[in-house]
């Protein structure tokens, strides 16, 4: 599943696209409301987790203009404005779920699921590089038509990297997507988890290469880093 989390908050941000990354989501992270419309318009997104208080414009605003041009994508408005006020101006300008913060993780996730679940005419898409395939539904990767096993951390990595299918993850990057943002691993354990994932893809037609001085890339049969 593919959500874009527009949050201006950058401990906030880095722990939820850390956390969802572990649960087989697949985010990605707009600290503005310009940068989130960039992304928008470059990409397909099965749900949007969008702040209200943001530097550049209010989440609302962003939220009205994104439904008058017919942008119809789920959106699930996070904020710490709780008030009922709040929640029915959102509502009434296309937002389809309200979490005020503090939040439990598990709560966010089944309520993007539900939004998803819910959404007409979407189905939750696969992306593919060569015989290795990740289901946004089920939050699984299968590798020939069968299952593959991963730890969560090698599935958090994994997941990064199929988004990007074709293009190099800087090390750092990828490292703050597995890792707790507090945690004293080494940079180095990121190639740890890159050596585990390695394994479970040898013999395939899907490789993790080493891109000098830019990072790591998932490529496929055929392709050249």
């Amino acid at each position: 599943m593919r959500v874009l989390l527009v949050e201006d908050e950058r401990d906030m941000a880095a722990w939820l696209e850390r956390a969802l990354a572990q649960s087989g989501f697949l985010p990605e992270h707009a600290h503005d409301a310009a940068m989130a419309e960039n992304l928008m318009a470059a990409n397909d997104y099965d749900a949007i987790v969008m702040d209200l208080r943001l530097p550049d414009k209010h989440g609302l605003v962003l939220l009205r203009e994104m439904r008058n041009r017919g942008d119809v994508t789920p959106v699930l408005i996070l904020t710490a404005q709780g008030a009922l006020q709040d929640r029915v101006r959102g509502l009434n300008l296309g937002a389809d779920d309200f979490l005020t913060k503090p939040f439990a993780l598990e709560e966010l996730e089944a309520r993007l699921a539900a939004l998803v679940r819910r959404s007409r005419g979407r189905q939750a898409p696969h992306m593919r590089c060569g015989s290795l395939v990740y289901d946004s539904e089920s939050r699984a990767f299968s590798l020939d038509g069968v299952l593959l096993h991963l730890t969560p951390r090698e599935h958090a990595a994994l997941a990064v990297l199929i988004t990007r299918s074709g293009a190099p993850v800087e090390k750092n990057q990828l490292y703050s997507r597995v890792f707790d943002h507090d945690s004293d691993t080494s940079r180095d354990a990121i190639e740890v988890v890159l050596h585990r994932l390695r394994k479970k893809l040898a013999g395939s037609d899907v490789h993790i290469v080493t891109v000098r001085g830019l990072g790591y890339m998932l490529e496929c049969a055929g392709q050249s880093a």
